[in-house]
């Protein structure tokens, strides 16, 4: 079990190490590895770093908990994300290469080549402080699977990831992210497919594990029965709200960038082919372990739902298969911890101290910085990981993806605008959350819309 891991964790470094010699020594080539990725690595890089450790232990522990109406996360998730892309994705491709830019803050606060300095480093700021908090998740997500699968203390999966990220990502940038994910995606699908075969091979094959679900009072509902709502107006604010979490794709840094980094000879239909492939399959397969997993571990009340899989793997599996499931699930935490931290140190060194931005050294070290800062707070985090996801990833989509929608219609706002919607609406975004009004609806849905309320006002204010 240990052997194999490791074996997948050395192979994954040495790819990473291995792309310096492909280094340019830039600013641009360690973000945006001089805009020359191929179109099918750039599809599974940002279906590893979307399908995040998040996926392993968060989606997998909620779906033991709700059930089927999990299920709304994946169809929501998926159309969302594909109607951004057929939208967003060409656009911000071409506005960051024909205005210079190499972070995604630069991207959309200067889309139309007017430099909006003041919102650039808004942008990062908050890029930078969820962008970290999100990579946290990912640290605590590895360390929750080493815990449970090699007894190893709560720590050591954190300390480990981490190492790698910055071994790997000092050496080159995010060429090495890319190249890594792409190996990783393989280990990811391979390692969820594997899992899901075995478990419905065990209890007598579909029909009989369906059966098993059904004995299981509420668990196949098509929408949960704790909604605030009742009845169908519930369960169709809680399917919107997930279609806006998939939509939300368009504000986060780390999986944006990689369609920054495409060759624009490339072609997106076949880097999105690529990606929704891998993306429709490994949802499937997660929400389908998740929902066999409460039939293995049926104890709610004294479980914690987000060791569902590892728990179930050592149940199900020989010591290699636990081996490749574990490598699955780091391959998954760290593809999306690379990404997170990489665009952190690209906010720090592009928008906010840019004078320092061609300098690989201080790059190189900022990176660094960055990493360790991720490290202490996963070690001195109590929140689960699904909770950090959403929270990170809803409050980034409700600053940046009005602004995104806006840029992409032509709308070209002024400084002062576009820090009043990214302020907007983060700030409806964290406050929905605080009030607990999330229960209701995903607390993205409001966020969004309340971020075009400044443009809105800004237009009226124009024509009168």
């Amino acid at each position: 079990m240990v052997t194999s891991f490791v074996i997948f964790l050395l192979v994954f470094v040495a790819i990473g190490v291995s792309s310096v010699r492909f280094s340019r020594g830039s600013g641009t080539d360690y973000y945006l590895a001089s805009r020359s990725v191929q179109s099918w690595l750039v599809g599974l890089s940002a279906v590893a770093t979307n399908n995040s450790g998040y996926m392993f232990i968060g989606v997998i522990g909620y779906t033991y908990a709700t059930g089927l109406a999990s299920i709304w996360l994946m169809i929501g998730w998926i159309l969302g994300d594909l109607a951004a892309s057929l939208y967003v994705h060409r656009r911000l491709q071409k506005a960051s290469a024909d205005f210079s830019q190499d972070s995604f803050p630069g991207a959309i606060a200067n889309w139309d080549g007017v430099l909006r300095p003041a919102a650039q480093r808004l942008a990062a700021l908050i890029a930078l402080l969820f962008l970290t908090a999100y990579a946290t998740a990912q640290l605590v997500a590895g360390s929750k699977a080493l815990f449970v699968i090699l007894e190893w203390p709560i720590w050591s999966g954190a300390v480990l990831g981490a190492v790698m990220v910055a071994a790997y990502c000092m050496a080159g940038g995010i060429r090495a992210s890319i190249w890594t994910d792409a190996a990783q995606s393989f280990v990811m699908i391979f390692a969820m497919a594997l899992l899901l075969f075995v478990a419905v091979d065990s209890l007598g094959g579909p029909a009989s594990a369906w059966q098993q679900m059904g004995q299981i009072p509420g668990f196949l509902d098509l929408f949960p029965s704790d909604l605030p709502l009742p009845g169908l107006a519930g369960g169709v604010l809680f399917a919107l709200g997930w279609l806006f979490a998939g939509f939300s794709v368009v504000g986060q840094p780390h999986i944006m960038v990689r369609f920054m980094a495409l060759d624009q000879k490339q072609s997106l239909v076949v880097a999105r082919s690529w990606y929704y492939l891998w993306f429709t399959l490994f949802y499937f397969a997660a929400t389908g372990v998740g929902m066999l997993s409460r039939i293995y571990l049926n104890n709610p009340a004294d479980f914690d739902a987000e060791l569902a899989l590892p728990t179930m793997a050592l149940q199900l599996l020989p010591d290699l298969g636990v081996g490749l499931v574990l490598a699955g699930l780091f391959a998954a935490t760290i593809s999306t911890a690379d990404s997170l931290i990489l665009s952190a140190s690209a906010a720090l060194t592009r928008d906010l101290k840019s004078s320092l931005s061609e300098n690989t050294r201080y790059i190189k070290l900022v990176t660094l910085l960055v990493t360790l800062f991720a490290l202490i707070l996963a070690l001195s985090n109590t929140q689960s990981v699904f909770d950090l996801v959403i929270f990170a990833w809803s409050t980034m989509a409700s600053a940046f993806a009005p602004v995104m929608l806006v840029h992409c219609r032509g709308g070209n706002p002024g400084q002062r605008t576009l820090i009043a919607m990214m302020l907007v609406g983060a700030g409806t975004a964290i406050g929905w959350r605080l009030l607990g009004w999330n229960g209701f609806v995903y607390e993205g849905l409001p966020g969004i819309l309340a971020g075009f309320i400044p443009w809105w006002i800004s237009r009226a204010l124009q024509r009168g």
